[in-house]
């Protein structure tokens, strides 16, 4: 009869990644060992009723219909192509070596990694103090609203920026004087805007001047990419990070990505550790403390 101590460690290792990893290296291994395996290299192909079903299902999803009686035959065919083509091809070995075929094979694992991390479902003590720990992830970034007057240099040429500076003297002296602006490609008026918003239209410097402006009065001339502008700040609000309360289902969803990742990188690094790196000399292996004098095994000629 099986002990309290060893049902235990059972579990255990059931629930282990790494087991379920090294068990399909073993079954892998295996396959590997004896080609001969009837579910490839068998003369027949067969299809049962839920692989049919399944290709409807697929068909269904797509055209938002099922297919009918034809087309229904036509999906079957296409499989059965694809699985006489995919098996000539493992027998002439065409899969070997083959730099798509490994990056598709190395997905899998890094989803088959995912999908093996058990992860604990979070209290919201636990959830608090990771994202006290970890604001930056969750900060809003300040906002503006905003209007310009534009001073095109392809219209006026080397008077873009006096006549700018110009505008905004007669501005200054009364906010309501006609100004002689040009048109600009975009809009004159930006709400609630982030500094990359504007950055991705006017470029970073201007972005950073704007957001650093007073409210209330027109500031310049500005100069953008595209340009000299009169700006004037509407209203602006500071960057924050929201209470948790507010986030808390962010939060948990970052949580839950974060530990992911964590438990993947875990579990790689478990497997990286039983293969020898050999890179060329002189190039650091990644993943290793570079030395003065390479290794051995980085030794490659």
């Amino acid at each position: 009869m099986m002990g309290a101590g060893a049902t235990s460690l059972t579990k255990h290792l059931l629930t282990e990644p790494l087991v379920h990893f090294v068990g399909i290296g073993l079954l892998l291994f295996f396959q590997m060992l004896n080609p001969q395996q009837p579910a490839i290299n068998t003369g027949r192909i067969e299809l049962t009723s839920d692989d049919v079903r399944q290709l409807a299902v697929v068909w269904a999803a797509k055209w938002q219909r099922p297919p009918t009686d034809q087309e229904l035959h036509a999906l079957v065919e296409e499989h059965i192509q694809e699985e006489v083509l995919y098996r000539e091809a493992l027998t002439l070995g065409l899969d070997q070596d083959d730099t798509i075929i490994k990056r598709r094979l190395a997905q899998k694992m890094e989803f088959l990694a995912e999908d093996l991390s058990n992860l604990p479902d979070p209290d919201a003590d636990q959830l608090k103090k990771w994202f006290a720990a970890n604001p930056g992830r969750f900060s809003e970034p300040a906002r503006v609203s905003f209007e310009h007057l534009y001073f095109s240099p392809d219209l006026r040429g080397k008077r873009a920026e006096q006549d700018a500076s110009t505008a905004f003297a007669e501005l200054k002296d009364d906010p309501q004087t006609p100004v002689d602006a040009d048109a600009f490609v975009f809009e004159r008026y930006y709400a609630d805007r982030s500094a990359d918003q504007i950055a991705s239209v006017f470029g970073t410097s201007f972005a950073k001047s704007v957001t650093g402006m007073p409210t209330g009065a027109w500031q310049g001339p500005v100069r953008s990419g595209l340009g000299f502008h009169l700006v004037r700040v509407a209203s602006s609000t500071p960057g924050r990070v929201p209470p948790f309360p507010e986030i808390e289902a962010q939060v948990r969803s970052e949580w839950v990505a974060d530990q992911r990742q964590a438990a993947k990188q875990k579990t790689f690094a478990a497997l990286r550790a039983r293969y020898e790196i050999a890179v060329p000399a002189g190039l650091p292996i990644p993943g290793k403390v570079a030395t003065s004098q390479p290794s051995a095994v980085g030794d490659l000629r």
